[in-house]
């Protein structure tokens, strides 16, 4: 007879002691339970103990988290986290040096345990590392394991970044501004000169005015990848949290300073591969670049302005190298409207009013005129071999400008926030100082070229764009390394090409419609969808790495979880680091029978999500966010690193209980796969040769052994 639920099986450790074997009954109070410990190994006072996991990050127990404890957990019995932080907190105000590094030391592991953080914060233990940190006179080793315990401590939440004191800020930020200084330390002052940009309003003032870009900017020039990393995750808060007229003057002073160039050089094209976190600020940075271009793309031009008159005056006189305009208003009139129909306005007679609507706004002007001044020759060949055509196949410039600088906002998402998690960067954006408008000339031309070659008129205007889109699309998704790289990606993405493409993803839609083959369809959805279950559930064996909920500066905070082999057991734990490899079952010390699986709940149906904000970030995290509900009431939360992570584990744990797999993915793999198996027997059929006895032997179903390599 199975054991109750509220009987949990566990061993205690006490260092000098065996091992006690007990059951602990979680109806009990904890206090009990300790007194009980404590009374095996003859200790009094079991008010000064508390119970502590013995592996991973070693947690103090609590009763709020005792129902987290498995059968077969190791515990540790040790003093009372307010013991604890009363013992260390003298300690570390203790005139013995080798003392006080062993108490900062032990401090800054204990720091990341929320149960003890909490009493070492109420004793002000913050504000003692604070004056420890001013004074100045910690070095080395000392000051690192000090500046560590600060942060983990203010990272729980539990008191206000805006109570940190002048002269601490300056302490921290003179750490960063030394040309020399020990490569732990720098590293933990740019995470907390981060975080209080982050997180408090008035203190990005006090670090703006106590920081120099130069500097910042001299720590991306290390070898120290990890440096570099916090650095440019500095820069991104402090251009995220810039007051919007300071944001133009930082990116002024930041290409001053040639960023562009130094992440160009010594990041991406370095000797060392791009970790996840660097990848991240890179697209933080890049995100962030483009949204400097929000301001002129939600501005309307004004008709009546005459200084922006005359740029729509400029585009005219490079087109058409400044013709002598002819006597008389009327006639002057009537040929710049002519004028303004060959470069391609829709409203020959005003062109102003072709900008007044936002998006793009007077942002679709600026990348005409750049490319009319820093290309004019492209520029003129587009205008004029457009211009003289009279078979009604014109390439409308000024049209097709401003609609393809919508769509570049569009796909670029200017004016959007980053997404917590996302590393879609792009390296050519890094290739140019003026990127954003380089990026425009090609494209306009590569717009011109594939209306060309559709032989486009007015009408079939919105399929050019859609064309280009697709175009623009795929070719980032190849994520060229320069713009010529670009340009040779988009030579080879031609509208045949497209076509053709389209046609080989559109068969399984467009090619098999006839009753037979829907009929062949039908019998054949049910083997392929149970070869994607079993795809999901060899998946969900090989077992999945998770970062763990908070601060995505602790890189060091990751779980997994793995399906056992004969799929009735959902094991997993804590990681120190990504794995390399498989991760063998007796490293993941917890367990859910697959049994006791209630439900899962994806989004904001899951416990960890309920009291999440709106921000933009975390509706990204939402959208990865799903929930195992299990008796009793309980609930392993995970966030999945990417789309298809999550579409697997929530189709395979679908498919674990017995329900159907409705994700993205699984109608894709399914139109996929069928539309192979259909290939190949059809191919049969066609090339059967009919015997006159005996008939043929039925072929077995096709079966395939597919893996995906997903970024």
């Amino acid at each position: 007879m199975p054991p109750p639920s509220d009987i949990v099986k566990v061993a205690i450790e006490w260092p000098g002691a065996n091992a006690q074997l007990i059951e602990i009954d979680q109806k009990k109070p904890l206090s009990s339970i300790i007194r009980e410990v404590c009374d095996g190994w003859s200790l009094s006072g079991s008010e000064q103990f508390a119970l502590r996991y013995a592996d991973g990050p070693q947690l103090y127990i609590t009763e709020q988290s005792r129902g987290e404890i498995k059968n077969g957990t190791i515990l540790r019995l040790a003093i009372s986290p307010t013991r604890a932080a009363r013992q260390l907190l003298e300690r570390i105000q203790s005139h013995g040096i080798d003392a006080r590094l062993e108490a900062l030391k032990e401090l800054a592991k204990l720091s990341a345990d929320p149960t003890f953080a909490t009493e070492f914060i109420n004793m002000e233990g913050i504000a003692t590392l604070a004056r420890l940190v001013e004074s100045g006179t910690h070095f080395g080793e000392m000051l690192a394991f000090t500046l560590t315990a600060f942060l983990e401590l203010m990272d729980h939440g539990i008191v206000s970044w805006d109570l940190i004191s002048l002269s601490f800020i300056k302490q921290i930020a003179g750490y960063v501004n030394q040309p020399m200084v020990d490569v732990s330390i720098l590293q933990r002052s740019l995470a907390i000169l981060e975080s209080m940009v982050l997180n408090s309003h008035s203190l990005y003032h006090r670090v703006a005015q106590e920081i120099t870009v130069g500097q910042l900017i001299a720590h991306l020039q290390v070898s120290n990848q990890e440096i570099q990393t916090y650095a440019i995750a500095l820069i991104n808060a402090l251009f995220l949290k810039a007051p919007e007229d300071r944001r133009q003057e930082m990116a002024s002073t930041l290409a001053q300073k040639h960023l562009r160039s130094i992440i160009l050089n010594h990041i991406i094209r370095g000797n060392r591969p791009i970790k996840a976190e660097m990848a991240h600020q890179l697209y933080v940075l890049q995100v962030l670049t483009f949204n400097l271009l929000e301001e002129r793309m939600m501005t309307k031009m004004d008709p009546s302005d005459q200084a922006q008159r005359d740029i729509i005056f400029e585009l005219r006189r490079i087109a058409f190298d400044g013709e002598n305009d002819p006597g008389g208003t009327e006639k002057r009139k009537a040929m710049y409207t002519k004028d303004y129909k060959m470069l391609g306005f829709t409203n020959h007679v005003n062109p102003a009013m072709d900008f007044t609507q936002t998006p793009p706004g007077m942002l679709a002007l600026d990348n005409m005129l750049y490319l009319a001044k820093l290309h004019q020759d492209t520029y003129t060949r587009i205008v004029l071999e457009n211009s003289s055509r009279e078979d009604k196949h014109e390439c409308p410039f000024g049209r097709c400008a401003i609609e393809l600088t919508r769509m570049l906002c569009e796909i670029l998402q200017v004016g959007e926030l980053p997404n917590e998690g996302c590393n879609d960067y792009h390296p050519m954006f890094f290739t140019h100082d003026r990127a954003w408008e380089e990026f425009f000339c090609v494209c306009i031309q590569l717009l011109n070229k594939t209306w060309k070659e559709m032989r486009a008129t007015a009408e079939d205007f919105n399929k050019v764009m859609q064309v280009v889109r697709e175009q623009i699309t795929r070719a980032l998704a190849m994520k060229p390394s320069s713009l010529d790289q670009l340009k040779s990606k988009l030579r080879g993405l031609s509208y045949s090409e497209i076509l053709r493409l389209r046609q080989s993803e559109r068969m399984s839609q467009d090619d098999f419609q006839s009753p037979p083959i829907i009929e062949l369809r039908e019998r054949i959805q049910p083997e392929i969808l149970e070869l994607i279950k079993q795809q999901r559930l060899n998946r969900l064996c090989d077992g999945s790495c998770f970062r763990k909920g908070g601060n995505r500066r602790r890189q060091d905070k990751f779980w997994f979880c793995r399906l056992s082999l004969n799929h009735k057991v959902l094991h997993y734990g804590d990681l120190e680091e990504p794995p390399q490899g498989e991760v063998p079952f007796e490293l993941l010390t917890d367990k859910i029978p697959v049994s006791d699986i209630k439900s899962v709940v994806t989004g904001k149906d899951c416990p960890h999500m309920k009291e999440k904000s709106a921000l933009k970030q975390n509706k990204e995290t939402m959208e990865l966010a799903f929930s195992i509900l299990y008796d009793p009431d309980e609930a392993l939360n995970f966030v999945a690193p990417n789309k298809y992570e999550y579409c697997i584990w929530t189709d395979g744990l679908c498919a674990l209980l017995g329900r159907e797999m409705g994700s993205d993915l699984t109608r894709s793999d399914l139109d996929t796969l069928i539309s192979m198996e259909m290939k190949l027997r059809l191919l049969d059929l066609e090339n059967i040769t009919i015997p006159e006895a005996p008939p043929p032997v039925p072929k077995e179903p096709s079966t395939y052994n597919f893996t995906y390599n997903y970024g």
